[in-house]
C-alpha cells in the first residue's frame, strides 16, 4: 500500500530514575528531513533514534521531541521512620537527662531533627546513559508502530481517491475518442462544403486541396494523446498496485498526464472534445492535490 506522508504518534514511559514523553509527527516534504529534539548527556541515544527513523521513513519533514525529568518518587526525599525513631528515643533520653541536673533544653523543631544525616535518605543516583538508551530505543518502538499506522491509514484513503481519479481520466479519453471520431466526419463534410462554394468562385487546384486536407488531418489527429493517456493510466495503476515509496514517481506522472490533456486541447478544434479535455485537467489537478502527500 502507499503512505501518507502526515503522520502523528505520542507515548509515555518511565524507568530507571526517569519519566518521559515521546512526540512524533510529520508532514509532506520534498525528500525526508528529521528533526531530532532530545535531551542532552545520552551518549548514542540522537544517531540510533536517527537510524531507526530513517529505517521506516523514506520521505517527508519529520520531528521527534523526548522530553524527559526525574521521577518524582525519587525526587522527593524519602524518610527513614526506624532512623527517626532511634532520633526521637535519643532526644528524649538526652530531656530527660537534663531535667534530672536541673538543665532546661530549647524545643527541638522537626527541622532540626530532618537535618540529622540518615532521618531522610539520599535521591537516587542518576541512570546510567547506557542503560537509559537502550531502554528509550526500545521504548520509542510502540510510538513508531502508532505513527506508522496512522499514515498507512491515510494513505489508504488517498489512494482510494486516487484510483477514482484514475478511473475518470480513462472514461474520458473514451468519451474523447468517440468525439474525435465524430469530428472527423463533421469537420470533413464542412470542409467538402467550403470547397464547393470556393470552386464556384474561383479555379482550385485539387492536388493542392489534397495537400492540405492531409495537413490539417495530421494536425488535428490526437490518437496519439489518446494512446499516451491509456498508457499512463496503466502505469498509476501500476505505481499504487506496487505501494511503497511511489510519491516521487506518480508526482511526475501526474506532469505527463496533464501535458497530454493539454495537447488534446490544443488540438481538438471542437468545442465537445475542447469540454473533454478539460475534464480531464480537472481530474488530473485533483490527483497531484492527492499525490503531494503521497510518501
Amino acid at each position: 500500500m502507499i503512505r501518507s506522508m502526515t503522520g502523528f504518534a505520542s507515548g509515555r514511559g518511565a524507568g530507571l530514575g526517569q519519566t518521559w514523553n515521546w512526540e512524533l509527527r510529520a508532514v509532506n516534504g520534498r525528500g525526508l528531513d528529521l528533526r531530532l529534539r532530545l535531551p542532552e548527556g545520552i551518549d548514542g541515544l540522537e544517531a540510533g533514534l536517527r537510524a531507526r527513523l530513517q529505517e521506516v521513513v523514506s520521505r517527508g519533514n519529520v520531528t521527534l521531541n523526548l522530553r524527559m525529568a526525574r521521577s518524582p518518587e525519587v525526587e522527593a526525599a524519602q524518610l527513614d521512620p526506624a532512623r527517626l525513631d532511634g532520633v526521637l528515643q535519643a532526644v528524649a533520653a538526652v530531656e530527660a537527662r537534663a531535667a534530672a541536673q536541673g538543665l532546661e533544653l530549647a524545643p527541638v523543631r522537626a527541622t532540626d531533627l530532618l537535618a540529622l544525616r540518615g532521618v531522610l535518605r539520599e535521591t537516587a543516583p542518576e541512570a546510567d546513559p547506557a542503560a537509559l538508551r537502550a531502554v528509550l530505543l526500545a521504548d520509542v518502538e510502540p510510538v513508531l508502530e502508532a505513527f506508522l499506522a496512522m499514515r498507512a491509514e491515510e494513505g489508504r484513503a488517498i489512494e482510494a481517491a486516487l484510483r477514482r481519479e484514475i478511473d475518470t481520466v480513462e472514461r474520458l479519453a473514451g468519451e474523447a475518442a468517440a468525439a474525435a471520431s465524430a469530428r472527423a466526419g463533421a469537420a470533413g463534410d464542412t470542409l467538402r462544403a467550403a470547397l464547393l462554394r470556393l470552386r464556384a468562385a474561383v479555379e482550385v487546384d485539387e492536388g493542392r486541396i489534397a495537400q492540405e486536407l492531409a495537413l490539417i488531418a495530421v494536425k488535428s489527429d490526437v490518437t496519439e494523446e489518446l494512446d499516451r493517456l491509456a498508457a499512463h493510466v496503466a502505469a498509476a495503476r501500476a505505481l499504487l498496485a506496487a505501494g511503497g515509496a511511489v510519491g516521487r514517481k506518480l508526482d511526475f506522472l501526474t506532469q505527463e498526464f496533464n501535458r497530454e490533456a493539454n495537447t488534446l486541447c490544443a488540438k481538438s478544434g471542437d468545442t465537445a472534445l475542447t469540454a473533454i479535455g478539460l475534464e480531464i485537467k480537472a481530474a488530473v489537478d485533483r490527483m497531484r492535490e492527492q499525490v503531494q502527500n503521497v510518501e
